[in-house]
């Protein structure tokens, strides 16, 4: 979207105040579809911070997640342009990649499409 959904920045924006990760959301970006639930940015940062720094071939990039905090550069009453997933899954057929869910940061002006709550399949 060209123009962010108003919306979907004013759930963001509710998840940012809130520090609530109990928001589950479907969303279609470039064509591709990813459902989990939304976190708050200094949440999310902080937890990818955590696996990065728990790995040997990776832990150097776990500062780079903490340094830049978002209480740290935005400005008040200004508006969330990120979606941050954990427990996420990118759907592809019936599967959801990664199954154990991930972390995904989604930029809320180029979402298509979405939906309240999170898609899972059955093999029934």
């Amino acid at each position: 979207m060209s123009n962010p959904d108003e919306l979907l920045v004013g759930i963001s924006a509710m998840v940012e105040s809130g520090q609530s990760n109990q928001m589950s959301l479907t969303v279609v970006v470039g064509g591709a579809v990813i459902t989990g639930r939304l976190a708050p940015e200094a949440v999310w940062r902080e937890r990818v911070s955590e696996v990065l720094g728990d790995s040997d071939h990776l832990g150097s990039f776990s500062g780079l997640f903490v340094t830049d905090r978002p209480q740290d550069r935005a400005g008040p009453g200004e508006a969330p342009t990120h979606l941050h997933f954990h427990l996420a899954r990118i759907l592809q057929g019936n599967i959801g990649i990664p199954e154990t869910g991930g972390m995904y940061r989604v930029a809320i002006k180029d979402v298509s499409a979405w939906t309240v709550g999170d898609f899972s399949y059955s093999d029934h």
